[in-house]
């Protein structure tokens, strides 16, 4: 329900208008505030491979003119009547969806993300008023309150705005496997915006760490700049059979086909893999599970308990995500860097002075 502050408002943001992918400015209408919820002046926008694939249609479902980004950070400066948790001046974040039914069973639970009626995405999905959303790479955004996330003062912005998708990505499930015991054991596979924070994690609770990687390139990063335990290059077999039966959890990032066997023999009996990355297809053999009795499984970002918990950690423990900030006239040629995989980690948008 809108309430009587008045009609839509117009907003600027950057747009693909079709599978080339390439994005220009925009502005389109935002629903007014409702009683529930908060109005979000965006200072910042972190780039997700995800926003590169949605604009380029590689699914096939994208519909057009789309505004990426789910990645926000920003500064309230509008709530609701009903709005008790937020207050104007208030540092937030908005990440990968803006709304749920709110009343089924994972919902309940704080897992709106695995909502039983449908999630609604921060991006290029249809809300419950049956308008398109429209996401971050934008001056601000409406959204009903249980999808904010506070953010401390003392944590800058840019900083926070990868949390809201890479960051809560891996959080999850090393908190759901109980991945926070000091002295357990954690593998990396790939060493981007996802693995690189799964690796803070990791270093944060203690943990023992490895990054494995296809590419000797990384060694010095992961070990020197991120703090890893050990680097293994993948392709290496002497290197992989050492680890056989080492690790308690492996965080598997890698959106390329790649094998599973050989990571699933490097875990404990009991062991887990979990994917968040995206590839193709999965083979495995029975065997690399049978034997150990061991479990793949996947995760997708996080609920709102989890997300909140995360960045409360990340202010508490000054666990920060390895940033390039850019003006939004630089996101396409972002883009095509993402694809090259040449950035470290992530971009972030600085939204509040390059998008007027």
């Amino acid at each position: 329900m809108m309430n009587s502050e008045g009609g839509n408002e117009d907003c600027l943001g950057w747009a693909a208008r079709d599978a080339s992918g390439v994005l220009s400015p925009y502005k389109f209408s935002r629903k007014a505030v409702g009683n529930d919820d908060v109005y979000v002046k965006i200072t910042h926008c972190g780039i997700c491979y995800a926003d590169v694939v949605s604009t380029r249609n590689s699914f096939g479902a994208t519909n057009y003119p789309v505004v990426p980004g789910h990645e926000i950070a920003g500064i309230v400066t509008k709530v609701g009547s009903n709005v008790q948790r937020f207050n104007v001046g208030d540092h937030v974040g908005v990440g990968t969806y803006v709304n749920s039914c709110r009343d089924c069973r994972n919902c309940n639970a704080g897992l709106e993300i695995q909502c039983g009626k449908g999630r609604v995405f921060t991006y290029d999905s249809v809300d419950s008023d049956g308008t398109i959303t429209k996401g971050g790479y934008s001056t601000f955004i409406v959204v009903h309150h249980r999808y904010c996330f506070m953010i401390p003062k003392s944590y800058p912005l840019a900083s926070a705005a990868p949390l809201l998708c890479a960051g809560i990505t891996v959080y999850s499930p090393m908190i759901r496997h109980n991945m926070n015991q000091p002295g357990k054991s954690l593998g990396v596979i790939g060493l981007g915006g996802l693995g690189h924070m799964a690796v803070k994690f990791g270093k944060a609770f203690g943990l023992d760490v490895t990054v494995f990687s296809t590419s000797i390139s990384k060694k010095d990063e992961a070990l020197n700049l991120l703090g890893a335990d050990n680097f293994v290059v993948s392709s290496d077999q002497e290197q992989m059979s050492a680890l056989a039966e080492s690790l308690d959890f492996i965080i598997d990032t890698a959106s390329g086909n790649h094998p599973f066997d050989p990571y699933m023999f490097l875990l404990k009996t009991c062991g887990v893999l979990v994917l968040v990355g995206a590839p193709s297809e999965i083979k495995l053999s029975p065997g690399s599970l049978i034997g150990g009795m061991r479990s793949i499984s996947g995760s997708a970002a996080g609920g709102t308990k989890d997300t909140q918990e995360m960045i409360d950690l990340c202010a508490e423990k000054e666990i920060y995500p390895n940033i390039e900030v850019i003006p939004i006239e630089y996101a396409n040629e972002a883009f095509e860097r993402i694809i090259n995989k040449d950035v470290k980690y992530r971009f972030v948008i600085d939204i509040e002075n390059s998008l007027k």
